[in-house]
């Protein structure tokens, strides 16, 4: 049982624990979870809490033990958002797209020893050390059944097991609660800490950012492993707002649930928007009130952001990385910007723009940590610093270091100050291609080629060239029912860009992608330089 915190009177240590036990006081008969034909009040909610704490506890975990989940966005796993931390058990939700031997390497780093796992990514834990106890949760609304690695159920594991209380305090802000691992695009995965204080503070910037309240209704098209789903999970329950639940993202899927449950807000990458804006039963469709949807992950188009604002979405758009709880900037609108057509309203809104209210601290700065001019040209690297910037890197003090040179935490992205103060990105850093000494930034020409009406999306890449070291090359995915050849679209571009700007080469086809939608350009570079020297930016 855990005691009562105590602390001076003036001080009552920042945990998002506190949010589900206002919730639940305020609005115990509340709807608080729906998945399926399932609902549960927040009263029902906390005593899940308090029931998945108690197995745990049960099960002999103590505090700082590491609990880790892979499943998909299911009830258990918004549920142990809140379980994990009562019991100052660390979360480790785990992408649920990764490799076995992956799995295996973030289990085995972060030491988890207690596994929950859904049973269709039961054959993920192949490889999986075998210390940890694995537990299945089991999905009767999708009716995913069955037992994984000789485990227990979760009805079994937390068969009559009396619920913990669940309590508001906790001992110290700065204990890690959660620890979510990067995509390890460039190497192996690295374990970001994040902390009670940290995730609270990440909590109510989403709460301001969004507009949430008591009537939102909250429909889970992000992942909940993403950076703990962008803090969602305890901004949605700061406002007592509910949480309708998804096992996966199917569009007309999506459409349906956003009538049925008055869905108000939902989060995505770019390319999920677009999966939205294209499917058949998005058709003349304009939500009213508007759908708040809040993007980030990769800079959206001025050409998506036009379309989204025809349906009826109010889009927000962030930046940040996992290393800064996930959002850290928002493009805030100014009221000037409202009066704009749609083109000239969504080129503004491209920008990824200041830092939330409980951030504070961003820079573009250049190597020598000065201060690029705000004249929307010099490139410089976003560095932040301040109360949504990770604790550090589990297990990992030489990353942690070499991220926090200079007192601040380095993005590796690069971008410009306009001189309204607002940031837009132009590339990551391994991502910016120097052609014949000139930088190139991806994402301007991506932004070119999709504005052809026959462009569903795109990426572009460098690819190895003997006069210019590097010239741009488009991957480019059609929309059905289209044709574009290569010739066609760099013409396109060529009327839209400096020549040395457009892509010498097109190729069509799908694109690789994560968990989260965002486009893996990481692939596409690799082959292009396969068997030859890439230099590293």
């Amino acid at each position: 049982m855990l005691r009562p915190m105590r602390a001076p009177v003036h001080l009552d240590p920042l945990t998002p624990l506190a949010f589900l036990v206002r919730a639940a006081r305020i609005y115990p008969e509340k709807t608080a979870v729906v998945y399926g034909e399932r609902r549960w009040s927040y009263a029902a909610l906390i005593e899940e809490v308090g029931r998945m704490a108690a197995a745990f506890a049960r099960a002999g975990l103590v505090a700082g033990d590491r609990v880790a989940f892979l499943t998909p966005n299911v009830p258990e796993l918004l549920v142990a958002h809140f379980a994990a931390p009562l019991v100052r058990t660390p979360l480790v939700a785990i992408n649920t797209r990764l490799a076995a031997d992956e799995v295996a390497y973030i289990l085995s780093h972060s030491g988890a020893r207690l596994v929950c796992v859904d049973p269709e990514l039961a054959p993920l834990l192949k490889g999986a050390p075998s210390g940890p106890l694995v537990v299945s949760v089991e999905d009767a609304v999708a009716g995913v059944t069955g037992a994984c690695a000789g485990g227990p159920t979760w009805a079994e594991f937390a068969d009559d097991v009396a619920p913990l209380p669940v309590q508001a305090g906790v001992d110290d802000e700065d204990r890690v609660l959660s620890i979510n691992y990067t995509s390890g695009t460039t190497g192996r995965p690295k374990g970001v800490m994040y902390t009670h204080r940290g995730a609270y503070l990440n909590a109510l910037g989403e709460v301001i950012v969004h507009g949430l309240g008591r009537d939102s209704v909250f429909l889970w098209t992000l992942p909940l492993f993403h950076c703990n789903g962008w803090c969602f999970p305890w901004a949605v329950t700061a406002v007592a707002g509910t949480h309708v639940m998804l096992r996966r993202i199917e569009p007309a899927d999506v459409i349906r649930r956003i009538r049925e449950e008055g869905v108000t807000h939902l989060n995505g990458a770019p390319t999920v928007l677009l999966m939205l804006a294209e499917t058949p039963e998005a058709r003349g469709l304009r939500f009213d009130p508007p759908l708040r949807v809040a993007t980030g992950g990769a800079p959206p188009s001025p050409t998506l952001l036009g379309r989204m604002e025809q349906m009826g979405v109010r889009i927000v758009h962030l930046y940040g990385l996992t290393e800064t709880y996930g959002p850290h900037v928002t493009c805030e609108m100014q009221r000037a910007w409202e009066a704009f057509g749609v083109e000239a309203r969504a080129v503004v809104l491209a920008r990824q723009g200041v830092p939330h209210v409980t951030a504070t601290h961003l820079r573009v700065v250049d190597d020598e940590m000065r201060d690029v001019p705000a004249d929307a040209t010099t490139l410089g690297e976003v560095v932040m610093r301040g109360n949504n910037v990770m604790k550090g890197y589990f297990e990992d003090p030489e990353a942690t270091q070499k991220a926090f040179a200079g007192g601040w935490f380095h993005s590796g992205d690069l971008g410009v100050v306009h001189p309204d103060g607002y940031i837009e990105l132009r590339d990551r850093k391994k991502d910016i291609i120097i052609s014949g000494g000139e930088n190139i930034s991806t994402i301007e020409v991506e932004h070119a080629i999709v504005k052809h009406p026959a462009v569903l999306e795109c990426a572009v890449v460098a690819t190895p060239h003997e006069r210019w070291g590097e010239v741009p090359k488009a991957f480019v995915t059609l929309r059905p029912g289209t044709s574009l050849d290569e010739a066609e679209l760099i013409a396109f571009c060529r009327e839209r860009l400096a020549h040395f700007k457009c892509p010498k080469a097109v190729e069509f086809g799908d694109l690789p992608k994560t968990a989260t939608g965002k486009i893996q350009k990481f692939r596409l570079r690799e082959r292009e330089w396969a068997g030859r020297d890439k230099r590293i930016h």
